[in-house]
């Protein structure tokens, strides 16, 4: 297997993004998160890219921050973990702001920045043996990678705060009923399933995923002239654009459309 921290290879539409440090749990270094904000940037500017599907190397999805390499910073770690969370930051909010829906496989354990990781995706698979944890507070840290943003989204102020303070480890089961996941499948049906959603997204109105994205990320800092404004502006203009003219004209006709990400 290749010793890229990240593999990155985009197919007829779809990019697969593989978090590559089986043998450290899938944790998050500075060439780790180097790699991601990279290739967050090419999923956002590459027009070859209509959807991405990502998960973890080997048997977890990842365990977040390298605790090791943090101890091996010695003195410079507030600097090192400065520069490798505005990197990972920076490659997150690209991420939610990009056309390309996001399928997060969360295979295994997703704990600290691993679980703040898989909460950004657009969708979210977990297979049934999957866990989550914020883990953060067990190390002395708290948290990062977004997952004091989302997480209250998710499950509610309360719930988020005693998640983060305890640590405490949800099942995939769990994490499905207070919204973390969208979807649990077997094990062995993981990869298939999200890369069945992740194929139906790239084959779909790339524009338009986009955004729903955009909309729903501002709703949360917006009064409601403010986001109804908004809406009209998008909505308009989605139905001026070659997707939007398809498929409207294709309902019309009682037809398959044939999207195109334009």
């Amino acid at each position: 297997m290749s010793e890229d921290p990240i593999l990155y290879e985009v197919r007829d539409g779809l990019a697969h993004v593989t978090l590559n440090r089986p043998d450290a749990a899938n944790a998050f270094d500075l060439e780790f998160v180097r790699a991601f904000h990279r290739i967050m940037i090419d999923c956002d500017k590459n027009r070859a890219v209509r959807a991405v599907l990502m998960t973890g190397a080997g048997k977890m999805f990842s365990a977040g921050g390298d605790l090791k390499f943090f101890l091996q910073a010695g003195d410079r770690v507030e600097s090192v973990l400065s520069e490798m969370t505005a990197s990972l930051h920076t490659g997150i909010a690209v991420m939610n702001r990009m056309d390309a829906p996001v399928v997060m496989a969360v295979n295994g354990m997703a704990a600290g920045g691993g679980m703040s990781l898989a909460m950004t995706g657009d969708v979210i698979f977990a297979g049934e043996s999957a866990r989550f944890t914020m883990a953060y507070t067990a190390a002395a840290l708290s948290p990062d990678g977004s997952s004091t943003w989302f997480l209250p989204r998710l499950t509610g102020f309360r719930r988020a705060k005693e998640l983060a303070l305890t640590n405490r480890m949800l099942s995939a089961a769990e994490a499905h009923e207070l919204g973390i996941v969208d979807r649990v499948v077997p094990d062995a049906d993981l990869m298939a399933e999200a890369e069945k959603q992740a194929r139906a997204f790239a084959d779909g109105p790339t524009g338009a995923y986009g955004a729903v994205k955009r909309l729903m990320m501002e709703s949360f800092q917006n009064g409601l002239e403010t986001q109804m404004e908004l809406e009209s502006r998008s909505i308009a203009a989605r139905a001026s654009s070659a997707d939007g003219r398809e498929g409207v004209g294709a309902f019309a006709e009682k037809r398959k459309p044939n999207f195109t990400g334009k």
